[in-house]
């Protein structure tokens, strides 16, 4: 009996050395005391799965900044914008730190700051403005808000597995209308594949693979860790809406 008791004792004596421990090295840590090599606190508040949409939001960004260039190479015509009778020359460079140089929600003067109602207005043959630049603006903002218009994710972050879902949706809907829709003369709005009697020009359909499948991905691993189902939607090949969440 007094050997169990001894045992007892000092089991409990090595837990509370050790939760003692742990704590003052927690305590130091915050306080910057500590001279652990390349800690960072932020650390402590991600899961695996933290990092996982981290890189996936990493690489989205950056398929759409080459999305943004591509498009601008194949219509250089829209970096120069007339207004009234002054006539404004940009640069690729300019567009893309206009889109990208801040995360989070874009708020951009003159153009609908809901990102499909962006990437609709692009589309609309009345508008005379830069339409790769609104349609890049739209689809950026698109897909930032499935991510909860944060740029980096942690143990207390929730991302919405639909919301990611119908995102990747809408980028297959994205595809389809800057490929179809054409102006009265009967050229596409914005010019993304080969015209006739050119070489066959796939890239674009790649690079919309690839955002598609990012989006989708990650939809699946955060339908795990939330333990939820993702409602599947179907698309009419006729219309093909625009989702919203």
């Amino acid at each position: 009996m007094f050997a169990l008791i001894n045992f007892l004792g000092f089991q409990l004596h090595k837990f509370i050395h050790l939760t003692t421990s742990s704590c003052a090295f927690l305590f130091l840590v915050i306080l910057g005391g500590c001279s652990v090599q390349n800690f960072n606190l932020k650390d402590v508040m991600k899961s695996d799965v933290d990092e996982v949409a981290d890189h996936h939001y990493m690489e989205i960004e950056s398929l759409l900044r080459e999305l943004t260039v591509k498009l601008y190479k194949r219509n250089p015509k829209y970096l120069r914008v007339r207004y009234g009778s002054n006539r404004k020359t940009y640069t690729a460079e300019d567009r893309l730190k206009k889109i990208f140089e801040l995360p989070g929600r874009l708020d951009i003067p003159g153009i609908p700051q809901n990102g499909i109602e962006a990437m609709e207005f692009s589309l609309d043959n009345s508008y005379q403005g830069d339409r790769v630049f609104v349609f890049m603006a739209g689809l950026t903002d698109m897909i930032r808000r499935s991510y909860g218009y944060q740029h980096e994710f942690f143990v207390y972050t929730r991302l919405k597995e639909q919301d990611l879902y119908l995102s990747a949706r809408n980028l297959e809907t994205a595809l389809w209308r800057i490929t179809t829709f054409k102006n009265s003369s009967k050229e596409p709005l914005i010019l993304t594949n080969s015209r006739d009697g050119e070489m066959d020009n796939l890239s674009y359909e790649r690079l919309f693979g690839k955002m598609i499948a990012t989006q989708d991905m990650l939809a699946k691993i955060m339908a795990g860790k939330n333990n939820r189902m993702i409602k599947t939607v179907v698309q009419n090949v006729a219309t093909k809406v625009f989702f919203p969440f």
